[in-house]
């Protein structure tokens, strides 16, 4: 919270979408850059600290902007106008303050405030091992004296080389209910842990989602957060469903929005023809499709309550935002014509970053497979 709003209480909500247009301009001048040389926006990030975009989602009576999904999306979304990578990366760390805040406002749950409060006065940068530990959970936990030794290795930990606190989680085994996932954060500055340069892929090279290795790492008992059965649907996964995705999606469809726009800049340079005008009638309906799933995810989050019918509306909408984002771009390209093969132009670099869409929870098989569960009244415990 900027000290304005510290100092008058009624002043209006920052406007962070705004923020993020006027950091645009000096992202997208980097953006190639990063992509060329497989490196970490680093830059990016420390104007993003400064332009108080790090606490945007923590509730403002802890000290925060007080933003919900809704806003924090927009913000997401106008930044992968100018840097995919930047707003993926962001979209990670930002997922993780929205999660704890949305228990802070809607649970009254006391025991995510200090973490809360921590990000709006030190602006920690919160790190999330993502798809490396979805419902199954990855990484060994063994029983010490007053805690656990954690031994793992995850990977996509997107904004690694300048994380503060790793949200992740390990394995228990030998316990009398069977396996056991303990969830926690350990701060990157521990000894134990160290960043391994892994991160060399097609698309978003800039978001440095390096591995990250924990070799050793005790976590206290009480930095425990959660203990739950490994290999099912845990209410908590509901929530992390419900406000994560339609915040990593947001990334995505601005890069496809991005790639759109840059299409019609290339074509307008010569005399279109039927065949071009009829490809760029289909982009604009694929971008719009992908726009309303979109829509309807962040209505979702911004209204339902977490269960299994709501995790399957969001899913629902994350295949349909990655389906239509990808046709968008694939007819990005052939709108742009042979221009767009050529790195200089950018459009190329939005068509290899829209590709990690594909990859997030649920992916399209086990989506289908929850959702037709869902609708035949079926168990979806074990489906992820």
């Amino acid at each position: 919270m900027t000290l304005a709003h510290a100092l008058i209480p009624d002043a209006a909500p920052i406007d962070y979408q705004a923020l993020a247009h006027n950091l645009g301009p000096v992202f997208a001048a980097r953006a190639n850059e990063a992509d060329d040389h497989d490196s970490f926006v680093a830059a990016n990030f420390a104007e993003l600290k400064a332009a108080g975009l790090v606490e945007a989602g923590v509730p403002a009576d802890l000290g925060g902007g007080g933003a919900t999904v809704a806003p924090l999306a927009a913000m997401l979304r106008e930044l992968a106008h100018h840097c995919g990578a930047t707003a993926l990366a962001f979209s990670m760390h930002t997922h993780q303050v929205a999660i704890p805040a949305w228990r802070w406002t809607k649970q009254q749950a006391a025991p995510v405030a200090p973490l809360l409060k921590r990000v709006a006065a030190e602006r920690l940068i919160l790190l999330s091992s993502g798809g490396s530990d979805w419902i199954a959970g990855s990484g060994k936990a063994e029983k010490v004296d007053g805690g656990y030794r954690i031994t793992a290795r995850k990977g996509f930990t997107s904004a690694s080389p300048i994380g503060d606190l790793l949200m992740t989680g390990a394995v228990l085994e030998g316990e009398p209910e069977g396996p056991q996932v303990l969830h926690f954060g350990i701060p990157m500055k521990s000894p134990q842990v160290s960043v391994l340069p892994t991160w060399k892929t097609m698309g978003m090279r800039g978001t440095g989602s390096n591995d990250v290795m924990i070799d050793g790492h005790v976590v206290p008992e009480a930095g425990v957060a959660l203990k739950r059965k490994q290999g099912e649907w845990h209410p908590l996964f509901h929530i992390i469903s419900m406000i994560a995705f339609p915040l990593i999606y947001a990334a995505y469809l601005g890069v496809a929005e991005a790639a759109r726009d840059r299409a019609i800049a290339m074509a307008a340079k010569r005399r279109p023809s039927d065949h071009v005008v009829s490809l760029v009638g289909q982009m604009d309906t694929e971008l719009r499709a992908a726009q309303y799933a979109h829509a309807a995810m962040v209505t979702v989050a911004e209204s339902a309550m977490p269960s299994a019918a709501t995790t399957n509306e969001i899913m629902i909408g994350r295949s349909l935002v990655a389906r239509h984002a990808l046709a968008a771009v694939d007819l990005a390209m052939e709108t742009a014509g042979g221009a767009a093969f050529y790195r200089d132009n950018g459009l190329e670099r939005m068509f290899r970053d829209i590709q990690g869409v594909r990859y997030h929870p649920m992916q399209t098989g086990p989506q289908r497979e929850f959702a037709g569960n869902v609708a035949l009244g079926m168990d979806v415990a074990t489906t992820f």
